[in-house]
């Protein structure tokens, strides 16, 4: 089969489109045929290294597509059986062999393309809205990025919760796709300064959470824009990782609260995976959330996609078709 693997860790150009041997399952795996990979940040991260894992190895962790093979000790799953899975390292490939256990059955009415979008973005958005933050009505959130894969499903999600949306992006077009989506405010951060227009906006008050996945470029901005007692949310590192943080500095601003959530440890449990997997197929399907699929590449053109990503020139999620 052909798979796209990292043999040295850096840019772009140490993804190698090449011929991998086709897997075998263990007693507790299926072979899924993949339709769809996505393409994430933390492809990236792995890529150059930040974080860490054994090489060589196949780059991507999330996917949907056909079940082809299972193990002896598989239950529950057939060949046939269209399926979706994240957080099992080597997507980006034609076939990939996954725990029975991280895999979801994908309903009727929602397609290999949509499957493969909610499986990491998605779910993040659920565990952020559900349990980083139970959001509601009478609650504002800050949400940077807002016309990414994450951004558009968030603002979407957060206005299905009834929260009041503040929405940062970098153009026009991109604005227009969040407001669309449903963001109540959109500040264009290359025309103002977020903090000074989330203040005006707020009368001074600031917001009950920020959703941050840039980091670098804009964590101070976004600590400054809580209210007292407010939650800053770091969930990406799309500019750089965020320096250390004096606790003192949550005091003086508020007594603030202040988290670093991660995917695994909100799916870690059978019960999480199906629960937050199967209200994403559900909203898709009941035409409640809408998956905005920004490019398809050919998985011979991973490195293209990330560069993509990583220049946040995209909106929307982006997919590898093998």
């Amino acid at each position: 089969m052909k798979a796209v693997r990292v043999h040295e860790h850096g840019g772009p150009e140490v993804l190698r489109y090449e011929d991998a041997p086709d897997p075998r399952p263990q007693p507790d795996q299926a072979i899924v045929k993949i339709d769809v990979c996505g393409v994430n940040f933390i492809d990236i991260y792995f890529r150059t290294g930040l974080y860490k894992t054994d090489l060589p190895f196949t780059n991507g962790q999330e996917a949907a597509g056909v079940v082809s093979e299972v193990g002896a000790d598989v239950t529950g799953l057939k060949p046939g059986d269209r399926v979706s899975y994240c957080g099992v390292q080597g997507g980006y490939a034609e076939y990939a062999a996954v725990p029975a256990q991280r895999l979801v059955k994908v309903p009727d009415g929602v397609d290999s393309s949509s499957a493969a979008a909610l499986m990491v973005q998605g779910m993040t958005v659920h565990y952020l809205t559900h349990s980083t933050f139970a959001l509601g009505s009478g609650h504002t959130a800050l949400v940077h990025a807002a016309a990414g894969g994450v951004g558009l499903l968030l603002v979407q999600v957060g206005k299905m919760l009834g929260a009041r949306i503040i929405a940062t992006c970098s153009t026009e077009e991109k604005a227009a796709l969040v407001r669309a989506a449903g963001a109540d405010e959109v500040i264009l951060y290359t025309q103002k300064d977020f903090l000074t227009e989330v203040k005006r906006l707020t009368d001074g008050k600031g917001v009950d959470v920020a959703y941050d996945s840039v980091g670098k470029a804009t964590w101070q901005g976004s600590l400054d824009s809580l209210k007292p007692r407010g939650m800053m949310v770091f969930f990406g590192n799309a500019s750089g990782p965020v320096p250390a943080i004096e606790p003192l500095t949550l005091t003086a601003k508020g007594s603030l609260f202040m988290t670093r959530p991660s995917l695994p440890h909100h799916i870690a449990t059978r019960e999480d995976l199906e629960k937050r997997s199967s209200d994403l197929f559900n909203w898709v399907r009941d035409g409640k959330l809408k998956v905005r699929i920004g490019e398809t590449f050919r998985l011979s053109e991973a490195a293209t996609a990330q560069e993509r990503l990583a220049g946040r020139l995209t909106t929307g999620k982006l997919l590898l078709a093998p």
